[in-house]
């Protein structure tokens, strides 16, 4: 096992306890990374249409939306594929963004009131002929959304979209719940919550449909690939909390984040909780990489290309959250000392988490199955 040697010498704190701002650490990927071309043309039309959709009437909201840049967002995780699924692609981006944000994250919505809401935006895809005379605008977007999605996708293909929403929005009411609560969920919940809420399912049932290709529904069942699907969300997620719990902090108060949940349960401090939580990210990292080899030796061309589309979409995400001005935050430095990148893992056992809700996907691997 490698030890862990990114962040021990963490010492730019300025509280103790769950407020603590940390530093930025640097990541493991090894997946080399890749940008479409049509980044400017992608956001221009992204921000264009948010704006005409009103998704939001804060004008400090609107401000920040606007620097998130959508186009490289969608550009660097489906760095393939024609300009119109792409700017679908991207305009999904924005409504989810919005709806996080606007709705969720800093809000004082209720889980009632969110699952209405999100009853509602489900109806919206799932029958995007309906009309609810109380729509917000983001079931009206994603209703709009929805009917243009029938250009580019199969049937079987809107099928998993609308799944994978059904996945994020339940996953919202989920998060909503424990925003209530006085205390922070244990990590095996925190992990299954984030990986549904973080609205990682629709984007990866996007890939196919920007990619212009298909995967048979036995591929997509395999055991091994739903470990890799899981794996995807679960990794961006984790990604999420390491380089944006400042921005949570000072704009929201916001502590449901793993680093809190690790606090919480492992009664440490912040600083204890990076270096637990690095260790973590960075295991499931490997097993990434081992179970994707092992998939793509005898996968067909569909199965091939979306499993490394999964892996583009997380070395993309990084590529786009390590330069947004979205996350760049007073208290925080801009980059670690060495840069965002490092070559080998803090942990690179192929030992399960002890997080029963995930320890599945290890024994995907051969010699264990």
């Amino acid at each position: 096992m490698t030890c862990v040697s990114d962040v021990t010498d963490i010492t730019d704190v300025s509280a103790q306890g769950s407020t603590e701002r940390l530093p930025a650490v640097p990541f493991y990927c090894p997946v080399p990374p890749a940008r479409h071309p049509a980044r400017g043309a992608l956001n221009e039309q992204t921000v264009r249409w948010m704006l005409h959709q009103r998704l939001d009437t804060d004008e400090r909201q609107i401000k920040r939306l606007e620097v998130c840049d959508f186009g490289g967002l969608t550009a660097s995780t489906m760095p393939y594929g024609e300009l119109g699924p792409l700017t679908l692609m991207s305009k999904f981006h924005a409504v989810l963004f919005s709806l996080d944000d606007g709705v969720c994250d800093e809000s004082e919505a209720t889980a009632d009131l969110l699952a209405q809401e999100t009853s509602r935006i489900m109806r919206a895809v799932e029958a995007p002929d309906s009309y609810a005379a109380g729509d917000s605008p983001h079931a009206t977007a994603l209703r709009g959304l929805r009917r243009e999605l029938e250009r580019f996708a199969t049937p079987l293909q809107v099928r998993r979209v609308t799944d994978a929403m059904r996945i994020y929005t339940s996953g919202l009411v989920w998060e909503a719940s424990w925003r209530r609560n006085p205390r922070l969920p244990s990590v095996d919940d925190y992990v299954t919550l984030w990986m549904r809420a973080i609205g990682m399912a629709p984007s990866t049932a996007m890939i196919e449909v920007v990619g212009g290709f298909s995967v048979a529904e036995k591929d997509m069942q395999d055991p091994r690939v739903r470990a890799l699907t899981e794996i995807t969300w679960t990794l961006v997620s984790w990604d999420n909390d390491l380089y944006s719990r400042n921005k949570e902090l000072l704009r929201a108060g916001d502590d449901l984040n793993l680093i809190d949940v690790l606090c919480q349960e492992h009664d440490c401090e912040p600083r204890q909780a990076l270096i637990r939580a690095v260790s973590m990210r960075d295991r499931v990292m490997v097993l990434f990489g081992r179970l994707t080899a092992q998939v793509l030796e005898e996968a067909d061309d569909g199965l091939r290309r979306y499993v490394k589309g999964l892996g583009q979409f997380v070395r993309g995400h990084l590529d786009w959250a390590t330069h947004c001005p979205r996350y760049t935050v007073p208290t925080g430095p801009q980059s670690p000392p060495g840069g965002w990148w490092k070559r080998q893992p803090a942990d690179d056992s192929l030992e399960p988490l002890p997080l029963p809700t995930i320890a599945w996907w290890w024994d995907q691997l051969d010699g264990v199955r």
